[in-house]
């Protein structure tokens, strides 16, 4: 019976951290694709003025940019995981999501979604022939910036992964040394780092058991004193 409900704890668990996942890289990844889009745009148009180049994004996002690069990413994802293997529907780490990425194809999912809405747009009279074969044929330059910008993406990912378990690593030598003041300092840089990071299972369980732990201390007095029940609630994941 127990066994039952610890794999339906742990089915539900993945299908959350999958659907949290998801979100991150919808959310990051689309503005990510967005601002190569933009920069790319604008490259090939210098002589556009701001407002016909909004003007221009505008029109591209009515007919269906911002869903169709939601949708392009969902499709890099799922083919990605399909591609490496990966059956829990949940990315371990920060590379395992990069190649899935990858691997899925977004770039080329990037580029057939400008060549369709480039098309509706100019069929639609929103733009001149003159406009649509420019961005058709300087597509490249677009595509290039959109996988710069996912490539910078993720190499801010790790970066922001290593400062993270720097600053664990900092916090459990204070609490070693039972020095709360050095334990908040980092506390506070965890905070901030971890807000940034795609949700992967492993750093948001170490995070989450730190924060109890830390919490428990605060509302302790800053008394380090601790009773076996009160750390077994915290599920502490760490060997002092």
């Amino acid at each position: 019976m127990n066994n039952n409900i610890n794999n339906e704890l742990s089915i539900n668990n993945n299908l959350e951290n999958e659907i949290e996942q998801n979100k991150f890289l919808e959310t990051t990844l689309g503005k990510t694709i967005n601002m190569g889009i933009d920069i790319g745009i604008r490259a090939l148009l210098p002589d556009y003025l701001e407002n016909q180049i909004i003007n221009l994004k505008d029109n591209l996002f009515e007919y269906g940019l911002k869903d169709g690069i939601k949708r392009s990413i969902d499709d890099a994802i799922n083919f990605g995981k399909s591609a490496l293997g990966i059956v829990t529907g949940n990315f371990e780490d920060i590379y395992q999501a990069q190649q899935a990425i990858k691997s899925g194809g977004i770039i080329d999912n990037i580029s057939d979604l400008l060549d369709d809405i480039i098309d509706k747009v100019y069929k639609n009279g929103l733009i001149n022939s003159t406009i649509s074969k420019t961005i058709k044929q300087g597509k490249n330059t677009i595509l290039n910036n959109v996988e710069k910008n996912i490539e910078n993406t993720f190499n801010d990912q790790i970066e922001t992964l290593n400062y993270t378990e720097k600053y664990i690593n900092n916090w459990k030598e204070y609490f070693n040394n039972k020095d709360f003041e050095g334990m908040q300092k980092e506390y506070n840089k965890i905070e901030k780092q971890i807000n940034k990071l795609i949700p992967i299972e492993k750093i948001i369980k170490d995070v989450r058991t730190l924060e109890n732990l830390h919490n428990l201390i605060k509302n302790n007095g800053k008394d380090f004193n601790l009773t076996k029940e009160q750390l077994e609630l915290a599920k502490i994941l760490y060997t002092y």
